[in-house]
C-alpha cells in the first residue's frame, strides 16, 4: 500500500472511525482501524463488535484531489495512536508507504513515523444489510428523537433489553420508547415511510445510539437506515454506522399510559424547570432527589424539598390551568429535569391521578411526545 491523502480528510475520517473502537477490545486485531485503498479513494473501518463504523474518503471531493493511491493495499493500525498523531502531524498532505510484512511509514514534511500494523486478514467482515427495506430521516429530526428519550433507558444490565430504546413504524409514523421501570418516554414522527416488519420493534442500545448522535451533523441531510435480523445500518454521507440489534422482547408499555386524569395542570416550562431544579439542589444532599408539589388552590402550586442537615426550600408559582383535585405528591426530581428538559413547547401538560399514580408530562403543543414518571411513596 502506498498512497497521499490530505490531513483534514483523514482526521475527520479516522476520528469517526475511532469512535467504534473499544477501551478493552475482546480481540487485540479490534484496537486498530483497518485501512483500505485502492484507486477510489481510502477506506476506514473500526469495530467493538457491537457497533461498527466504516468511512470513505473519495479520490477526489467536489473535482479536488484528496487522495492519491499509488498501490492499493489494506493494513490495521493503532486507533489510539493514529486519532492523536494524525491532527498533529505538520503538513497539510500525508503519505502512507508499507513496506514489507506489516511494517508502514507515515511521513508528513520532516516528520517520519515507523510504525508495526496488523493484518488485515484477520479483522472481521462487516455484515451483509441488504437495502430492501429502508426508511429515510432527516438527521437533525433523528437526534431529537434520541435525545428525548435516551435519558430514560435503563443503565441496568440485569436487564438488557431495557438498556435500549424500542423503535416501532407503523402506519408511516416511527416511534420511539425508553423505559427504565421507574419512568418512560416516548417520541414519534411521521415518515411517511412504508410499512416494514424490519422495523416493528426493534431494540438499539441507548449506548449504541448515543455514538450515532454525535456522528449525524445538525442538518436536514437525511440518514438512510435499513435492518436485518440482528443488524442496523444508518449510513450519514460517507459514513456507515452498523449496530446489533438487543435479543428480547420489549415490554408492552401501552397498558400504563393514562387516558383521563383527576388533576390537571398547564404550566410554564422554564419557570417549573427552574423552579424544580433550585428544590433538587437541596434534595440531591439528601440522596433521595425528592422534591413534593402541592395544589394550593386558586391555581397556585408549591414546590418545595428538604434536608436534614440543610434545610428546606419552598417556592409557590401560578399554573396556567389548574383543575381538579387537590393534590400532594412526591417524585424523584432529577427524572422530571431529564424530562423537562427535553421539552422545547413554552407550555406543558401534567396529569395525575392521585398521590401513587404515575405522572404524565406532554407539551402542550402536539401529542408527539410523552414522559412518564413514577412517584414516591413519602410520610408526612
Amino acid at each position: 500500500m502506498k498512497l497521499t491523502i490530505r490531513k483534514n480528510e483523514l482526521n475527520e475520517a479516522v476520528q469517526q472511525a475511532a469512535k467504534a473502537v473499544s477501551s478493552r477490545p475482546a480481540i487485540p486485531i479490534l484496537s486498530g482501524i483497518k485501512f483500505d485503498a485502492d484507486h477510489q479513494g481510502l477506506t476506514l473501518t473500526s469495530s467493538d463488535t457491537e457497533i461498527s463504523i466504516q468511512t470513505f474518503v473519495p479520490a477526489e471531493i467536489d473535482g479536488t484531489p484528496v487522495v492519491r493511491v499509488e498501490r492499493p493495499g489494506s493494513i490495521v493500525l493503532p486507533a489510539r495512536f493514529m486519532a492523536e498523531i494524525v491532527k498533529k502531524l505538520p503538513e497539510d498532505d500525508i503519505e502512507f508507504e508499507q513496506q514489507g510484512g506489516f511494517q508502514v511509514t507515515i511521513r508528513s514534511g520532516a516528520t517520519d513515523i515507523q510504525m508495526i500494523g496488523l493484518d488485515a486478514e484477520e479483522f472481521p467482515v462487516l455484515p451483509d444489510i441488504g437495502r430492501q427495506q429502508v426508511i429515510h430521516i432527516p438527521g437533525e429530526l433523528l437526534k431529537n428523537m434520541i435525545r428525548q428519550t435516551i435519558f430514560a433507558a435503563s443503565t441496568n444490565e440485569q436487564t438488557p433489553i431495557l438498556t435500549g430504546i424500542q423503535w416501532q413504524l407503523q402506519g408511516g409514523e416511527l416511534k420511539f420508547t425508553a423505559t427504565d421501570r421507574h419512568r418512560l418516554s416516548t417520541c414519534s414522527a411521521d415518515l411517511g415511510a412504508p410499512e416494514s416488519d424490519k422495523f416493528a420493534g426493534i431494540v438499539i442500545s441507548a449506548r449504541t445510539l448515543n455514538e450515532l448522535s454525535r456522528i449525524i451533523p445538525d442538518s436536514e441531510e437525511p440518514v438512510e437506515i435499513a435492518a436485518a435480523d440482528n443488524q442496523v445500518l444508518f449510513r450519514i454521507g460517507r459514513v456507515l454506522f452498523f449496530s446489533r440489534v438487543l435479543d428480547g422482547v420489549y415490554p408492552d408499555t401501552s397498558r400504563i399510559i393514562p387516558q383521563e386524569f383527576k388533576t390537571e395542570m398547564e404550566i410554564d416550562t422554564r419557570q417549573l424547570t427552574e423552579a424544580i431544579d433550585r428544590a433538587y439542589l437541596m434534595s440531591r444532599e439528601e440522596k433521595t432527589n425528592i422534591v413534593r408539589i402541592v395544589t394550593l388552590g386558586s391555581g397556585d402550586i408549591e414546590i418545595s424539598s428538604s434536608s436534614t442537615e440543610l434545610g428546606r426550600v419552598t417556592e409557590q408559582m401560578r399554573a396556567v390551568r389548574l383543575e381538579g383535585d387537590e393534590l400532594r405528591i412526591a417524585f424523584n426530581s432529577k427524572y422530571m429535569l431529564d424530562a423537562l428538559r427535553v421539552i422545547d413547547s413554552d407550555k406543558i401538560f401534567i396529569g395525575f391521578n392521585g398521590s401513587m399514580s404515575p405522572i404524565v408530562i406532554r407539551p402542550t403543543d402536539g401529542d408527539r411526545q410523552l414522559h412518564i414518571i413514577l412517584p414516591y411513596r413519602t410520610t408526612g
